[in-house]
């Protein structure tokens, strides 16, 4: 199944702020392609998690469009076109593996494509043994393979993450960025990103945007060259890290300054 483009077209959204308007997107134009991995890199408080709470009708824009297909982003959300996951994995502390991928089946009100896709997304994640485990028996970068399955679980055609590995250690990132490629290569959904690692942006990503301070605007629109699949050795080397490195100066004050 083909994943849905997403578009945001002169978007605006203020937060009132002991009465006054705290302007956090003003304007902001973005076309994220069917199929496409597009990751955000940019200051904290730019306005990256506010753009992913829009985009899955969580958040209401003051103005502009904001499209997922053709529809508007809680509609699609409530088809279960809409996968979602955060830092914090949010699984339900008494339900084992198995109980809370199903979780969406449950919201939904319906039941999974065929009687083993839940064991198809555990296979798929890694964590075959672990189906009766609680999260609570679960390393940090498990319980993050169980929320990815559960993102992907409806099978969406848009994946949104906010920093879904930041809470992990170097090594358990690097390990899960290598498994989050591998899983997003099965089903091409569309997926936005958003990530403080650049190096993990780079590996992961076809683009890279770079927002600048609030209220955000695109300051870079990086196009990422290396084939996939991409392996581990990447990592290592020189035209990778270049890049990293271009890119990174993107992200210093004084880029944002020279660009106004």
């Amino acid at each position: 199944m083909q994943g849905l483009p997403l578009s945001f077209t002169g978007v605006k959204k203020a937060f009132q702020i002991k009465g006054q308007a705290l302007p956090v997107l003003d304007g902001l134009d973005l076309n994220c392609p069917a199929g496409s991995f597009t990751a955000l890199l940019g200051p904290s408080g730019c306005g990256k998690s506010t753009l992913l709470r829009l985009a899955l009708g969580l958040e209401l824009a003051d103005a502009g469009t904001i499209l997922a297909g053709n529809e508007n982003p809680a509609a699609m959300r409530k088809t279960g076109a809409v996968g979602v996951a955060f830092q914090d994995a949010a699984l339900l502390p008494w339900r084992n593996v198995e109980d809370n991928i199903l979780l969406p089946f449950e919201v939904l009100g319906r039941q999974p494509d065929s009687p083993d896709h839940i064991g198809e997304l555990i296979r798929l994640v890694g964590l075959e043994g672990f189906e009766k485990a609680r999260p609570a028996e679960l390393s940090g970068g498990m319980r993050q393979r169980v929320a990815i399955a559960r993102s992907l679980a409806t099978r969406p055609r848009l994946l949104l993450m906010d920093e879904p590995f930041g809470a992990l250690d170097l090594i358990l990132r690097r390990q899960m960025n290598l498994e989050l490629q591998r899983i997003w290569s099965a089903a091409r959904p569309t997926t936005l990103l958003i990530t403080h690692g650049v190096d993990e942006a780079v590996y992961l990503a076809d683009r890279v945007i770079v927002l600048s301070n609030r209220p955000a605007g695109i300051l870079a629109n990086i196009a990422i060259p290396f084939e996939r699949p991409r392996a581990p050795a990447l990592f290592r080397d020189p035209e990778f890290h270049k890049l990293c490195d271009e890119i990174s100066a993107w992200l210093e004050p004084q880029a944002e300054a020279s660009s106004r």
